[in-house]
């Protein structure tokens, strides 16, 4: 309650870093801000590309399906391999002031969640334009799903955040985990492909019950299933504790290691 407390008191802080971390996010750039657009849909070209013409995925609608589990891996994916970077990059404002370290990850994240929702205008655009209609009743079980996979990207950026402060290859590694994880979740083919013997593993994989959950409810426009909610919730929660208790131990001497 008491780091809850404090982060309450700086989330004055936390505005500031998120408005200035979706502020440099393209800044220089021609484009700028419709990169948060464009980029998605750029993916999404390629992909659709390499899953429907050249390995011949036979999924209906096959861009949707893609683009509706593929937007919310983004968020997951940036959270994870940029959060990694969050504390290194603002070694300067630790060493000068004190505010809890949990700000940082926080504001990361923060800011990769309103990406991901500014995104979620396209998706909104192309669910209609497939014909596949938008589900009012499901639709209000978005915004749980949302938090369960905020939470989720907020555990595995603490946890990642704090022990590259230590580790700094971690940095790198996780550029090659986050494409394994990316394979290991079903963004681009269906579970129903998984082998028997592997879909214990792809069960206890956290993203692919939230992928589940936004697929029902975007592309099936249908209210997810109760079991992958709990499911997607319970290991949110546990990956937010692990994440926090790791932060909470390694964050006592991060001054004297940057």
């Amino acid at each position: 309650m008491h780091a809850i407390k404090d982060l309450y008191e700086y989330r004055q802080m936390i505005f500031s870093l998120v408005r200035k971390d979706l502020r440099g996010r393209y800044k220089g750039s021609v484009l700028g801000f419709f990169w948060t657009f464009l980029n998605p849909l750029l993916q999404l070209v390629v992909y659709t590309a390499v899953f429907s013409y050249v390995l011949r995925v036979n999924i209906d609608k096959y861009y949707l399906y893609l683009f509706v589990g593929l937007i919310p891996w983004m968020f997951f994916s940036s959270s994870m391999t940029g959060g990694a970077a969050s504390i290194l990059a603002q070694k300067d404002l630790i060493k000068k002031i004190y505010f809890p370290r949990e700000v940082i990850p926080i504001s990361y994240v923060t800011s990769c969640f309103v990406n991901m929702l500014l995104t979620f205008l396209v998706i909104f655009a192309v669910v209609l334009i497939s014909g596949v209609g938008l589900n009012p009743l499901a639709l209000l079980c978005l915004p749980i799903v949302m938090v369960v996979e905020y939470i989720m990207a907020l555990g595995i950026a603490m946890l990642t955040s704090a022990v590259t402060v230590y580790f700094r290859d971690l940095e790198h590694i996780l550029g090659i985990v986050s494409m394994a994880w990316m394979y290991m979740t079903p963004i681009m083919y269906t579970k129903d492909m998984v082998p028997d013997k592997l879909l214990p593993l792809f069960n206890i994989n956290p993203m692919t019950h939230v992928i589940e959950c936004y697929r029902s409810i975007l592309y099936e426009a249908a209210i997810p299933n109760l079991k992958t909610l709990i499911s997607a919730t319970v290991l949110g929660i546990l990956f937010l504790f692990l994440g926090h208790v790791v932060f909470s131990k390694l964050q006592k001497h991060f001054a004297e290691e940057l």
